[in-house]
């Protein structure tokens, strides 16, 4: 859970966060990729008179606070927080991976969340590889992934799996008790025997235009 701090001043919140990480402004500015005093002339001068909204997430997700203790407008929703997961679920016949790295964060628009059903710390995004799931998924396609719905039921769905070590997005349905995973693409490769960990449901593609 994000911490707050009683005083309402941005500046002097940011001020006391840093002091008591024992981070300098200078290092902060720095982490921002600004110049070392950006940071300094915030606090002590005012300028810029409010933190840009990426400076401001970054700074949030860093010190671990919420944004509006950073100067967030209080009528505008700040995102829904969703994990980046350091796992590139295959598309093909799957992806070694020793571990699920969290790379950081990234926000969805709080209706959406709403919509999708997601809540906090049940969501996930991953980066797709491979082609076994095309025309739906390509290789390079994010994908929001429900990690509590784990339960594919008789008519299917898109779902994130771990057969042994491999990782890899495939349509699952539940068929006479049992999990079985298909492609989505004819010519892709089969998918490996073995058990399926289910280990969420794909509930929203993130792609850029192509």
């Amino acid at each position: 859970m994000a911490r707050t701090v009683s005083d309402p001043d941005p500046r002097t919140a940011l001020a006391t966060l840093a002091a008591a990480r024992g981070d300098s402004l200078a290092a902060l500015s720095a982490m921002l990729g600004r110049n070392a005093a950006y940071l300094q002339q915030y606090v002590r001068r005012g300028s810029p008179r409010v933190l840009g909204e990426r400076d401001r997430r970054l700074l949030s997700e860093y010190l671990g606070v919420s944004e509006a203790t950073l100067g967030a407008p209080p009528d505008r929703p700040s995102g829904f927080r969703i994990r980046k997961l350091d796992v590139a679920a295959s598309a093909g016949p799957g992806a070694l991976v020793d571990g699920e790295i969290v790379l950081g964060t990234d926000t969805l628009d709080p209706g959406l969340a709403r919509k999708l059903g997601l809540k906090d710390g049940q969501a996930a995004i991953i980066r797709v590889r491979g082609s076994s799931m095309e025309p739906g998924l390509f290789d390079g396609d994010h994908i929001v992934v429900d990690t509590a719905d784990r339960t594919p039921r008789a008519k299917g769905g898109v779902y994130v799996i771990r057969i042994d070590d491999a990782v890899m997005v495939k349509r699952v349905a539940l068929v006479r008790g049992a999990l079985m995973a298909t492609s989505d693409n004819p010519d892709a490769e089969p998918v490996p025997e073995g058990a399926i960990a289910v280990i969420g449901r794909v509930v929203w593609q993130m792609r850029e235009p192509r």
